[in-house]
């Protein structure tokens, strides 16, 4: 982390990345020990080591001075909320959250809230994020499925990342490629395509019938459909 840590701050001004440093050491202060770890992995001192800012005028984000704010709320999660108003722009703020994400090491039921209460880019940043976290086998495919019923693309695309490659079934995954192609998502943001999707007959039919569905109606018919039958069709490797 600590190499996206020293991206993420080129981009950031002093304050900001002043501000980062404290949500990420708010996030470690929170994390829980890595019990299930043969080798925890090293600290990233120096996205931690930095004291808190006063916020800078206007910005209306009070600097986190315990793990848990008077509401009861863990600080972490307020920076998390608060990237948006801080970082300078959408992608870094995202990078920020997903940062946090992986810095607290949040459970199944915090990981849900965040994701429930959260706006679109806090929900795609949960997303993004699930991979690193220390979640059970399928604790985030409830999230995932969510994500892939909504009309966002930016949330449809950060559902069908490697969370959903490895652990969304097989129906389910098949749903979400074609609703990839429906909303105009390109499979190239779907995880593992090339492995899943080689070889699954049932895939292949779901594509076939969206492909003549959309001739019939005198739609284009979507070049990675084509790319993603080919995959479908193809044998197994041994």
């Amino acid at each position: 982390m600590s190499v996206i840590r020293e991206e993420l701050s080129t981009r950031l001004g002093s304050e900001a990345a002043a501000w980062l440093g404290a949500a990420l050491a708010d996030a470690h202060a929170a994390a829980p020990p890595y019990q299930d770890l043969a080798e925890p992995p090293a600290r990233d001192t120096a996205s931690l080591d930095v004291p808190a800012p006063e916020p800078a005028a206007g910005n209306g984000v009070p600097p986190a001075r315990d793990a848990t704010s008077r509401r009861g709320v863990p600080a972490w999660e307020l920076r998390f909320a608060a990237a948006g108003r801080v970082c300078s722009g959408p992608e870094a703020a995202e990078a920020a959250r997903v940062l946090l994400l992986r810095t607290a090491r949040p459970d199944a039921a915090a990981v849900a809230r965040l994701y429930d209460h959260g706006t679109g880019a806090e929900r795609r940043a949960v997303l993004l994020a699930l991979p690193h976290l220390p979640l059970t086998p399928g604790q985030g495919v409830a999230l995932v499925e969510d994500a892939l019923r909504a009309n966002d693309t930016r949330l449809v695309a950060a559902a069908v990342g490697p969370y959903a490659a490895a652990h969304l079934p097989a129906h389910a995954w098949r749903h979400a490629v074609l609703k990839c192609l429906f909303t105009q998502v390109p499979l190239a943001a779907v995880a593992g395509l090339a492995d899943r999707a080689r070889g699954d007959g049932e895939l292949a039919r779901m594509l076939a019938d969206f492909a003549a569905e959309r001739t019939a109606a005198a739609r284009p018919v979507p070049d990675d459909l084509h790319h993603a039958l080919s995959l479908a069709l193809a044998a197994k490797e041994a």
